[in-house]
């Protein structure tokens, strides 16, 4: 959660920090403007939080699994919190090229983020419940939610320098949280009961919380198909979810004319769905993968292609409904609701097929899509530059559809829910795997999909 309030507070900021073609003296809602970017320096400012991201993906989840993610997550946490409380004063000195610069090191920080919590997974969360705590990481929707209504009342009745010093401050204090009470493994934990030590080190294996980082086979996990339908399709959805995230509250003031309230008010909709999906699905996941009445290949595919297909749909409803705020504020969160069950499909699918390097994977995953995020940045805005109206958005909605096609096609195809031989590389080969260990490489019955 706090990692998306880190990286959405610029989304609705900079509809307040750049100056319209109106005088500030005739329109109280830009009192607080002060620069005239442009639309391609705006997307600069979006896409540049990409340059950074991309290149910390694929290492921090690698990085977390080595050193641990009590480290990785918290120092990326904490200075990218130190660098959001320096945004505002870095924006009148140095202009937007000092704004990138800075949304850069955001970038580069938070990239490790969530393939460091992969890691975290895979020691303290029992296979049963791994879809359960994939939701919950899926709180970060729920930042993006609370983050732009409550910066669009910021802004209003402040400034929006304002969003970045209460979003920087919240940051610093979740990391010294985050200092206090988080530990690598059951058996690190101070204060954690015996009878929880133990039945966490049951469930999961007292090898699996303890052993260290093993060699990455890099040869077969880069020719796996069930790793690339999950790196293609992730990279198809978050194509999708980063530009709505970038895009949404300059498509409402610009084409649907709405002031700085009502957009951050109505622009949290869609993520305060997806989260709230997330959770849903993720329970019936569990329960229907209890009962065995369904592989886990079966559940993977069913709630990917609900989650990623569907809203490829939406998007094409969009191109022709666009015009209004009802339809507009309803289809989108529509979109992301849906969406909100991939949480029961691909997203936690890495450790199911390969637990001892879903960090590498999902770094692989987050690279494409971190990659995806910039480009679709500068694609809006050579599709919209000095041009920000409803039919150039169109084309924008035509291709999300396409895209997120692309991503339900390829792991309806090709992802699998089963457990790789080349997950059990070196020296664990040689060991003994636990009873949940054995229990994750079994299909949930006969029937496969």
């Amino acid at each position: 959660m706090v990692n998306y309030m880190l990286r959405v507070n610029m989304t609705i900021a900079i509809v307040a920090m750049v100056q319209d073609n109106v005088t500030i003296a005739t329109n109280p809602e830009v009192s607080s403007t002060k620069f005239l970017w442009d639309t391609y320096k705006k997307n600069q400012i979006h896409g540049s939080f990409f340059w950074g991201y991309v290149l910390t993906e694929l290492p921090g989840g690698r990085l977390a699994e080595v050193i641990g993610p009590k480290k990785v997550f918290g120092y990326s946490i904490l200075i990218a919190s130190l660098v959001t409380l320096f945004t505002p004063v870095t924006a009148y000195l140095g202009d937007y090229i000092g704004v990138m610069m800075l949304r850069i090191i955001v970038g580069f920080m938070l990239g490790v983020t969530f393939p460091a919590m992969q890691p975290i997974a895979s020691k303290w969360i029992p296979p049963k419940d791994r879809t359960k705590f994939v939701s919950n990481m899926m709180a970060s929707s729920l930042g993006a939610a609370l983050t732009l209504p409550i910066s669009g009342l910021l802004i209003d009745y402040l400034n929006w320098e304002s969003v970045f010093y209460v979003t920087g401050v919240l940051g610093l204090i979740w990391t010294l949280c985050w200092y206090l009470f988080m530990f690598d493994s059951p058996s690190q934990h101070p204060r954690i009961s015996k009878t929880e030590r133990e039945y966490l080190e049951g469930s999961i294996g007292a090898e699996s919380t303890n052993r260290k980082a093993h060699k990455v086979p890099w040869a077969k996990l880069l020719t796996s198909k069930p790793v690339w339908a999950i790196v293609i399709t992730h990279g198809a959805s978050v194509f999708c979810y980063f530009t709505f995230v970038n895009q949404l509250p300059t498509y409402m003031k610009y084409v649907l004319g709405l002031d700085i309230k009502k957009n951050g008010l109505l622009s949290s909709f869609p993520y305060i769905g997806k989260y709230v999906m997330a959770l849903i699905t993720s329970f019936i996941a569990d329960y229907v993968r209890g009962t065995g009445k369904l592989s886990t290949t079966a559940i993977r595919k069913i709630f990917t292609t609900f989650a990623v297909g569907v809203p490829g749909f939406l998007m094409i409803a969009q191109v022709y409904l666009g015009y209004s705020t009802a339809w507009t504020v309803t289809i989108f969160t529509l979109a992301l609701t849906l969406n909100g069950a991939v949480t029961a499909g691909y997203l936690g699918n890495g450790l199911d097929i390969a637990p001892n390097f879903s960090g590498t994977i999902f770094g692989m995953a987050n690279t494409l899509s971190s990659i995806g995020g910039f480009v679709s940045t500068y694609i809006v805005a050579d599709l919209t530059y000095q041009n920000e109206t409803y039919e150039r958005f169109q084309i924008v909605f035509w291709l999300l559809g396409a895209i997120y096609f692309i991503g339900a096609l390829t792991y309806l195809l090709f992802g699998t829910g089963k457990l790789q031989e080349w997950n059990t590389s070196d020296s664990i080969v040689k060991k003994p795997l636990s009873d949940a260990e054995l229990a994750e490489k079994k299909p949930l019955n006969k029937q496969t999909v």
